[in-house]
Parts: structure tokens; sequence; C-alpha cells
């Protein structure tokens, strides 16, 4: 072992004495305990730095130790953002939290109400698993202070987290991000937490009931804009699988409110479950996590496939395609979010719903098709930074100017209008049904919605690659290629010429033609793009809440480029030039 790895070493086990005794719990104890014993690699990840409260919220391993999700690591963050909240809001403070189906989040739910409610904080509590955009809502709606939801999203059933809303309704922004971030890190450990298991504190957790369920359904109800769909409702064959989530108590009963009566649900993934059994991982953006889905849907003719992740945010479709193998096509997220936002747009103008200073939205990384949909409807265009979070705050500034109609990002998040301030798969859901209800009664289906966006805007085509990367090499090796994709980017991509480096973290674009700059006007942040005379843009960003970098395609053709005029031979010839894109950039998964 090397000295620096000795000193970490002895850094970590250092740290996990303390969590040998009082005042952590017994079964906290023994965990460490072992890792003491075996010491290696497992001791120094778990103890060698604090689990990082992030612009987010938290999310990691669960586990013991000062970098896992456990109920002592939730304490600590709880206590220093319930102390920015007293900051900002000295008294009549409240909070609204959820949790979804993982393995310890009804725990670590609670864990933060009785840590809120110690502090003098209303607590507003879901009873029991509630989606990730009811707790948006319900924030707005109970005119909460800020808000929890504990979850990890998509990542693997290893994995638990909470992500922290304000009082607008969405996620975390600056200023209040670094603010209640400058308060977490103050918390130096469990002694400095009001725990509030007293009875007073108790007596401030008030469990919600029925209504808040009702209140929030209703809008996702008021979304709907076919007189047929809400006259008569739709008897089209669907498969939703919830992955074993949150879906089974949000999604099933609104598509039924929504009247979708031939629904056929996933059996063996219905039922709420963390460690998710059935697949790899409970991310509705891999195949792999729709393929039983897939299964059932070639036994009862469906028209479409849907799956959530565990806290109902992001959502994946499949639809019958006789060209792709086993005569089913996923759509990706950008697919998705293009039929989303062309549907609920161009229905919105028919009834005549829009109005000056109207917008959808979309983050960089998010194919510009959504853009062109929207200004050619006669809206305005708000580009974001990647995250729901920064869509969101887009929505709070036009306030008063402005509404949003719709919009998403490329990781299979959409949101359509403004009364949940996140991603809605719930929403999403039921209007992607009822999108593909009006299209099968006009002779069509989601793939020839998507040719004809297509031929009215141009052709588009995106990918994306992960590439996972554990622990502190991991980070390094990341950081190594971000400043090498600033200081020696390539010159050409698939024959094209690259002409301008976007440098997202020192908010400066520059033309490498003649040197010049301009300035990026968003926060600073993580992210390179690289943009080729066609138009064709490459980005490379490190996750904010899991050990990956992302690398984002995106091509396209206008109709007057397409081979022969042919829609088949034009997606071809962009699939093409995305493979020889990974190549070239070696990252081909």
């Amino acid at each position: 072992m090397s000295k620096e790895g000795k000193e970490l070493m002895d850094f970590a086990a250092q740290r996990a004495h303390n969590w040998t005794q009082a005042p952590y719990d017994e079964a906290t104890q023994s965990e460490v305990r072992t890792l003491l014993e075996e010491g290696g690699e497992a001791l120094v990840e778990a103890f060698y730095t604090d689990l990082e409260f992030g612009t987010g919220g938290l999310r990691g391993l669960m586990g013991a130790g000062t970098n896992r999700m456990n109920a002592y690591t939730v304490a600590q963050a709880t206590q220093g953002l319930a102390n920015y909240m007293l900051d900002v809001v000295p008294s009549g403070a409240s909070i609204a939290i959820a949790h979804d189906s993982r393995n310890n989040s009804p725990a670590f739910a609670r864990v933060a109400a009785e840590v809120m409610a110690g502090n003098g904080i209303e607590v507003h509590l879901f009873p029991a698993l509630r989606p990730t955009p009811q707790l948006s809502f319900t924030v707005r709606e109970f005119g909460c202070t800020a808000g929890i939801v504990v979850t990890a999203s998509h990542n693997p059933k290893e994995y638990n987290g909470y992500k922290v809303y304000w009082s607008d309704g969405g996620q975390i922004v600056p200023p209040h991000d670094k603010g209640i971030i400058e308060r977490v890190r103050a918390v130096s450990g469990p002694a400095e937490v009001q725990w509030g298991q007293d009875a007073a504190s108790q007596a401030r957790i008030h469990l919600l009931d029925d209504q808040a369920d009702q209140a929030y359904w209703k809008t996702v109800l008021d979304l709907r804009l076919s007189e047929d769909l809400i006259s008569n409702g739709s008897d089209l064959s669907i498969v939703y699988t919830p992955l074993h989530g949150t879906g089974s108590v949000s999604v099933i009963p609104a598509l039924d409110a929504a009247g979708f009566r031939n629904v056929h649900i996933v059996e063996s993934q219905r039922h709420p479950d963390g460690n998710f059994p059935t697949v790899h991982s409970p991310n509705p953006e891999e195949g792999a996590a729709l393929s039983e889905a897939i299964e059932l849907a070639k036994t009862v003719n469906a028209q479409l496939v849907l799956g959530t992740d565990p806290d109902s945010d992001r959502v994946g479709i499949a639809v019958p395609d006789a060209q792709s193998d086993g005569g089913w096509r996923l759509l990706n997220g950008n697919e998705t979010g293009a039929l989303l936002v062309d549907y609920v747009v161009s229905q919105r103008a028919q009834k005549d719903l829009l109005a000056s200073g109207d917008f959808v939205a979309k983050t960089i990384v998010t194919s510009d098709l959504m853009a062109d949909i929207g200004r050619y409807a006669g809206l305005d265009v708000h580009e974001t930074l990647t995250g729901f979070k920064w869509i969101a705050d887009a929505i709070r500034r036009e306030e008063g100017k402005g509404r949003f109609v719709a919009g998403g990002e490329e990781s299979y998040g959409y949101m359509i209008g403004d009364e949940v301030r996140d991603k809605d798969a719930v929403a999403a859901a039921c209007v992607l049904c009822e999108l593909a209800h009006v299209a099968h009664a006009d002779g069509s289906d989601l793939l020839g919605r998507l040719e004809a966006i297509h031929r009215t805007h141009g052709a588009y085509k995106e990918a994306l690659v992960s590439q996972t990367k554990q622990g502190r090499a991991g980070k390094a090796e990341i950081a190594a290629q971000m400043e090498g994709f600033l200081t020696s980017p390539p010159a050409d991509l698939a024959g094209e010429r690259v002409i301008e480096v976007r440098d997202y973290a020192a908010q400066r674009a520059t033309d490498v033609r003649d040197g010049s700059t301009r300035t990026l006007d968003l926060p600073a942040s993580n992210v390179v793009q690289l943009v080729t005379d066609q138009n064709t843009l490459v980005t490379a960003r490190p996750s904010g809440t899991e050990p990956k970098i992302k690398f984002y395609f995106s091509v396209r053709m206008a109709v007057d480029n397409w081979p022969n005029g042919d829609y088949s031979q034009a997606m071809g010839a962009l699939e093409s030039r995305i493979a020889q894109l990974k190549q070239e950039m070696g990252v081909v998964a």
C-alpha cells in the first residue's frame, strides 16, 4: 500500500471508530465493526469523505458510514435544511415529505419528518409511498416552505437519496441551493440534530389523507384535450408496468380515471418492492426494464407499452414496429418528448388556448426538435441547463408574463402545464395514452406521428452513452476527460468541421475558426459541447447524482437533403453518422 493509501485508510478507520459507540444504534455499530475488521476499499469508500449534499439533495449507496445513505446522514442533512428554512422563515415554516418504494425509504422519510418537527416546523407527511411529482404539487397546494421526497429515482436497488424542493414546487436553485448546502455542511454530527421524538414534536407531524391524492389527480385529468376521450373513454389496448414503484398507487388509478378501460398491468411488477426483483435496474431508459411489458403486449395486441421508474417522474414507452427486432421499438426520450410537445401544442393551438408569452422549455442536451415545434406554433422557447429544476425556475421567472405549455429533457422526463414543477410521469403517461388513442382514431400511430413531425421540421436523431466510473479513481478520470475536451478538442467529427466549443463552466463559447468568444447566459455548469458546421452537437457532462460521465449526440437533416426524399434512408444516414461520432470520440457503448 502506498503512503497516500495508508494515510487514507488510517483516516477512514479513525472516523469509523466514532461510529462504534453511542449515539449510533447497535446495528450500525455492528456493521461498522465488521468494516473495520475487514478493512480494505469498502471501509475507505464508506468513511473517506462525507456524503455530498449537492444542489439536488442527497444520493448514495445505503449502509453505515459518513459517505453512505443511512438514518444519521439523512438526519444531519435534514437538520441543515431545517436551519436554513428557519433562517428564511423564522416562524410558520412548513414542509411536505414523501417517499418512494425503495428499501429504507419509509424509515428515512420518518427520520426527516421527526427532525423537521423537532425544529418546530410543521410537517405534512404522506402515510405511504407517493410519486415525486405529487410531492412537487403538494408543496404548492399546501403553501409549504419546502419539500422532501426520499428516492434515488431510477438508480439500482443499493441506492437511496432525497430531493429537496422550495416553496415554488421546484427543486432548489440559487440562492437557496448554496445556502442550504452551507447549512448542511455546518452540521458536524448527530449530536447537533434535534431528533424530534418527544410528544410535542410528534404532534407537528400531520399525515396527509385522500384529499391530497384527489387534488393531484384532478390536475392530471384537467390536462386532457381530446373531447372524444373525455366523453367516451378509450378501449385502446395498453400495457403498463410500474417497475415495482410508486406508479402502482398513481399511474394505475390515473389512467383509469382518465377513461382508459383496456390497460393491462404487468402483474409481476405491479407491487412495490425495493429489491426490484424482476429487473437489473428499474430504469425505463433501458430496454431490458420493459421486456416483460413488451412480452405481455404481444399477447394482448397492445398499441402502446409504458413503464415508469420507482418515483414516477420518468416514463419510457415502446410501440409496435414491424421493422424492429421482436416487432416492437423503444422510443428514446427525445422522440417521446417531441411527440408530447407536438400534441399538446397543436391541440392547444386548435382550441385557441395559447397566448402571447406562452413557452415551451428544453435543456441544453435535449433535441432542438422540441424548440422547432414551439417556434413553429409561435411560442417562445426557453433553453436551460440539464435538470428539471431549471425548467421550474424558468416557469417561476416567467409567471405573470407567459405560461409554460409543455417541455422535457432527453432523460425521459416531461412536464405538461405548470401545476407540477418537476418532471411528471403520471401526467405524461396519461397524455401519451391520449395521443395514442387520437392517432389510432385517425388511422395512424405514434411512429406515423413522429414521421409527420420530421417531415415538417426535418429529421432528427439523438443518442446517449453513459460511462460508469466508480470511486475516487473514477472521479479523477472523468475530470481528465472533461479537461481534454476543452484543451484539445477535435478539429473534425464525422467529416464535419468543429466550429464552436461551449464551456458552460466558464460560461463561454469559443469560435475555433477565429478565436472569438461569446457569453453563455446560463448558470455555470460542468458541461462541454462541440458544435460542427452541420449543426451536429456532441455534449460531455458528468452526472451530478451518479458516478458517470454522459455523452450526448444530436444530428439532423433538412427534408430537402433526404436521400431520394426517403424518410427511412434519411434516418438510416443519421444513425450511421451517430455511430461514426461515437467511434471517433472513443465512447462506443
